[in-house]
């Protein structure tokens, strides 16, 4: 697979591009683009990278990849009815934080789901499986912000 996504033959979808992140214990976000190291980074909406899934799902990147830091902020957006799978859990002592914009959002986290809306908020630990669901019928947008460094195993 990822020979395939290397030689430019095969996109592969944001969920596997989240477990190889995971496998390599990093993001998709240093997977995508290059080390910046200024001190001031402006990142404007028309440079920030952006990926739709086919499946229905919108990833904006809005935090530049830094040398040695391993976190991400992001803009997710899922469609009406997107189910955007299960990731795998991140090294221990990961963090994510989640915030939903509008629309309603599951997110299962090691089997237990939590139905967030509009305005609300939450933290877990980032090494458990997690999953992310829009059952509703409008467009569900949350902000995620992941430390994904953690404690070496």
């Amino acid at each position: 697979m990822l020979s395939t996504v290397e030689r430019g033959q095969k996109v592969p979808s944001i969920l596997v591009m989240g477990q190889v992140a995971t496998a390599l214990d990093t993001s998709i976000g240093r997977l995508l683009d290059e080390e910046a190291s200024p001190r001031v980074i402006v990142m404007r909406i028309l440079d920030q990278r952006v990926i739709k899934d086919a499946a229905g799902i919108e990833r904006r990147s809005l935090s530049p990849v830094l040398p040695g830091v391993e976190f991400e902020l992001m803009r997710m957006t899922l469609a009406p009815g997107v189910d955007a799978g299960t990731f795998p859990p991140h090294r221990a002592g990961s963090r994510e934080y989640l915030a939903v914009e509008r629309g309603t959002l599951t997110l299962t986290l090691a089997g237990t789901e939590y139905v967030l809306r509009a305005g609300d908020s939450i933290y877990h630990d980032g090494d458990l499986e997690h999953g992310y669901r829009n059952d509703g019928r409008m467009p569900c947008t949350y902000y995620l912000a992941m430390d994904v460094v953690g404690k070496a195993s």
